[in-house]
């Protein structure tokens, strides 16, 4: 258990946050959210204690011992894979590395014999024996294979790296366990092997991620850093997101009364509960959902932009025509007609062969051979995963958004577009070259809403974004009526979204209609 007291933070006499009291309980996985800069990161540093607080105090149960998601990955280079992961249980690893210097005596002394005794007994005790199947059985489930496990790391790729990394927080079943973005550069069949690994792990959990399928299918509690406060609310992520949003509409209507906004709330914990249970990902953990009540529910001072994608001119019939395209060593042969209501997932594990695919489409690079047919009525635009050609300018964000905005150059047109953006104020004189990879995103989807456009191409939109972009995003990607051409990692914008799935595989692509669920479980399922 941890227990925080009375917390406090402060950077050049500034609080982060402040008045913190907070348990984390044995048995529970906590969700940490907030928007970028809120402190989330900051706080999983003070709950591991690499960081001490300005104020306040964190209390951790005697003997607990906490095992931390690295993200240093290079800091293992001069260790194989196997010892690698067993230093995530520090003592173990000591005992381990003493051991084997004594044995490695010729003689021993009598207090050394006596020394190696009582390591042997706490080796076992520590199940130090199983420590090496163990290990191996963890690193098969996230794929890291036979061959890998006595391999140096400086010599592995760097997604088996993360890989390892994150086996190494997970061994020795730690009663405390922090991870800080764990799904990043995780495959599908690992982030599903983790999935059900913490939801079958007895003990505390603490993660800070961006993937809201990832928080909803292992979280059973939310906790908010929301504007200097930390709160903890139960329920998963869609349950902290959609209740809070009910919760501010109910504080905005002062007509309705009080036991007609009680009612509302009940009916929606009912409603949630239920379609919950039905869910395939449902675990034990999220039936504390039948026991929220109302008073848990209060609306969230987060912000999110305003992100609506409106086209200027209906599609006509002929929307775009792939013939026969070739482009080595990314695709061959590859032919599709896009139809009305298309909303099409394109899946590969080569992220490069969409990228090229899109580039080809937009006219920014040329097929090997083939042909591609935008129909007359189409008017298109694209989001790049690489966005850098579109901030070389020395100009501030009014005059950025200004390129886009046609006819309407006023200042109250463009501060308006900022605004929906989340930035105000001075924002609009902020060079464009000096913003972070997130700002530059919400600018770039400010100027795909401006195009009108009826086709939508995005690569990989959601890289940089925070939970809170990334929802109003899914949502305007749900609701525009135009067609869209997109890849993403967001498992829920795949699902959400897509009526159509292209995948590339070993043996060219598939091509169905069909949800992203449906082709896992028809084409990955037996993987």
């Amino acid at each position: 258990m941890i227990t925080v007291s009375s917390l406090a933070m402060q950077f050049d006499g500034k609080y982060l946050f402040k008045d913190v009291n907070l348990k984390f309980t044995k048995g529970n996985c906590y969700g940490i959210i907030g928007a970028n800069g809120a402190g989330k990161s900051t706080f999983l540093r003070l709950l591991s204690r690499e960081l001490e607080p300005s104020f306040g105090e964190i209390i951790i149960g005697p003997n607990e011992r906490i095992s931390v998601l690295k993200q240093n990955h290079n800091a293992f280079d001069d260790y194989n894979v196997m010892d690698t992961v067993m230093m995530g249980h520090k003592r173990l690893y000591d005992i381990k590395t003493r051991k084997e210097e004594l044995y490695s005596k010729t003689e021993l002394t009598d207090k050394e014999n006596e020394e190696l005794c009582d390591l042997e007994m706490e080796f076992a005790d520590l199940d130090g024996w199983n420590a090496e199947s163990d290990i191996a059985t963890l690193l098969n489930g996230v794929g890291v294979s036979e061959e890998y496990h006595y391999e140096m790391m400086k010599d592995l790729d760097a997604k088996l790296k993360v890989k390892v990394l994150l086996i190494q927080a997970l061994f020795g079943n730690p009663d405390i366990l922090i991870l800080d973005e764990p799904t990043n550069d995780l495959d599908l069949k690992s982030c599903e092997w983790l999935e059900k690994f913490l939801e079958e792990f007895e003990n505390l959990v603490i993660i800070v991620s961006h993937d809201r399928y990832f928080l909803n299918n292992v979280c059973n509690y939310i906790c908010d850093v929301d504007y200097g406060k930390i709160k903890i609310y139960g329920g998963n992520y869609d349950f902290w997101y959609q209740s809070s949003q009910l919760a501010l509409q109910q504080m905005k209507d002062q007509n309705k009364k009080a036991e007609a906004k009680k009612k509302e709330l009940q009916d929606f914990i009912a409603r949630f509960s239920a379609n919950l249970s039905k869910s395939k990902q449902a675990t034990s953990r999220k039936k504390l959902l039948e026991k929220l009540n109302i008073e848990e529910i209060t609306p969230s001072t987060r912000r999110y932009p305003f992100v609506d994608f409106k086209i200027n001119r209906e599609c006509g019939n002929d929307i775009l025509i792939v013939d026969n395209l070739t482009y080595e060593p990314y695709f061959r042969n590859l032919s599709f007609s896009v139809n009305k209501n298309d909303k099409i997932a394109f899946i590969s594990e080569n992220s490069l062969i969409t990228t090229k695919l899109f580039n080809v489409l937009m006219g920014l690079e040329k097929a090997d051979s083939g042909n591609i047919k935008w129909g007359v009525t189409i008017t298109n635009d694209y989001m790049p995963q690489d966005n850098s050609a579109y901030f070389t300018k020395d100009i501030n964000m009014s005059e950025w958004i200004r390129q886009y905005s046609g006819d309407e150059q006023t200042d109250t047109f463009v501060r308006g577009w900022l605004g929906r953006m989340l930035f105000s104020g001075d924002d609009a004189f902020k060079d464009t070259r000096v913003l972070s990879g997130g700002e530059k995103v919400r600018l770039m989807l400010a100027k795909v809403m401006l195009s009108g456009a009826n086709v939508i191409i995005l690569d990989d939109p959601t890289n940089h974004l925070d939970l809170e972009t990334i929802t109003s995003l899914n949502n305007g990607m749900i609701r525009y009526r135009g067609n869209l051409l997109f890849t993403s990692h967001d498992h829920e914008i795949l699902q959400t979204v897509a009526n159509r799935i292209i995948a590339f595989n070993e043996d060219g692509y598939i091509d169905r209609m069909m949800t992203y669920e449906e082709y896992i479980e028809r084409f990955l399922g037996d993987k």
